[in-house]
């Protein structure tokens, strides 16, 4: 839609520019806690299955490895990474990958390359679009880190529970896709980031 795409650059570049001193701050804080990288990056997979990195801020110790969930208490998380996740400040960045064209402010959540191999054919219905900063999925698994907290296998838990509920999700979205409901979404979005999980 021609018209969701122009609201996406014109939200995106407003978002940028308003919120630069907030985006500012995240730096030196983060700088302050955990030194540099400042940004985080890793590669997701958007619509027609084109690969693009995903921008956000740091929110974890400069280690490598460790499981692709993060669950509530996760050793690798900063003190000001936990900060940023409760309220989602950490998903700021995004608003590049939108002005970029890689994603929608609403759509899909895109995920890593493991799990849409794991689920192809059900991406290729959900990949017709842009992923999104956030969606319907977004709002209902707020308090996704401390659901998989519970598990004693949080990585299948994903896998095997999560992930399906959220496909069904993204399913639902593109067949009610409108932007009277990316609106209520984008509104529940902020109204959760106030209540959080």
């Amino acid at each position: 839609m021609l018209l969701k795409r122009v609201l996406d650059i014109t939200a995106s570049i407003l978002g940028l520019i308003i919120l630069a001193p907030v985006m500012a701050l995240i730096c030196i804080l983060i700088w302050a806690d955990s030194g540099a990288p400042l940004l985080f990056s890793q590669e997701r997979v958007g619509a027609g299955f084109r690969h693009f990195r995903i921008l956000k801020f740091r929110t974890m110790k400069t280690v490598l490895g460790g499981p692709l969930v993060t669950v509530k208490g996760d050793a690798r998380v900063t003190q000001v990474g936990r900060i940023l996740r409760i309220f989602k400040l950490d998903e700021l960045p995004q608003l590049w990958n939108v002005l970029r064209g890689d994603m929608s402010l609403v759509g899909p959540r895109p995920e890593v390359p493991e799990y849409v191999g794991m689920f192809r054919t059900r991406y290729e219905h959900i990949l017709s679009v842009r992923p999104g900063i956030t969606d319907i999925a977004s709002v209902r698994f707020r308090d996704e880190e401390q659901l998989l907290a519970r598990s004693e296998e949080p990585l299948r838990e994903y896998v095997d529970r999560i992930l399906p509920l959220k496909l069904d999700l993204a399913d639902e979205y593109i067949e009610r896709r409108s932007l009277s409901l990316d609106l209520l979404i984008v509104l529940k979005t902020l109204l959760a980031a106030f209540r959080p999980a």
